[in-house]
């Protein structure tokens, strides 16, 4: 697609980083300011007119949220101003597949901070978007480029 790509792995503070590494699950406190930084990559991205991909276990509504319209989607004492901010257009894709397969996935996986251990953890937070989220649900269950093409006609087909 020419997209920028972006993982959101990599913008995690050092604490959260440590305390996945011990195992320990990140909770929505750990979780918002690391979901503010994004929004604020993604907002600096559109409004340069780049198209991004972010790969991100947006978990809740609530962080999804967050990507969308930053702080303010948890601020709700401080209203957002008519225009000042609008809420970013983003199309989730959530891959969609049982534990073992993304288990074996992340065995896979070297060199990265989050255990296996929290694997379940994940599980136990995931609020799988619905409707009225904009998104699209694809199976991890078929190949990769079978994925890829999914993803892709999705984006195009707007």
């Amino acid at each position: 697609l020419g997209w920028k790509f972006y993982d959101a792995d990599d913008y995690h503070p050092l604490e959260n980083k440590k305390k996945m590494e011990k195992g320990i699950p990140l909770n929505d406190e750990d979780r918002i300011p690391w979901l503010c930084t994004l929004h604020d990559l993604l907002r600096r991205e559109d409004t340069c007119r780049q198209d991004t991909v972010l790969a991100c276990s947006a978990l809740k509504k609530m962080y999804r949220c967050v990507l969308i319209s930053g702080a303010s989607a948890i601020e709700s004492n401080q209203p957002e101003q008519p225009g000042e901010n609008p809420a970013l257009k983003i199309l989730f894709v959530h891959l969609d597949g049982p534990m073992d397969i993304i288990a074996g996935r992340l065995e896979k996986r070297r060199g990265h901070f989050m255990p296996l251990e929290l694997l379940k953890s994940q599980f136990d937070t995931l609020e799988p978007p619905s409707a009225p989220e904009n998104f699209i649900t694809v199976s991890l269950e078929k190949s990769l480029p079978e994925i890829v093409l999914e993803i892709e006609n999705a984006i195009l087909q707007g």
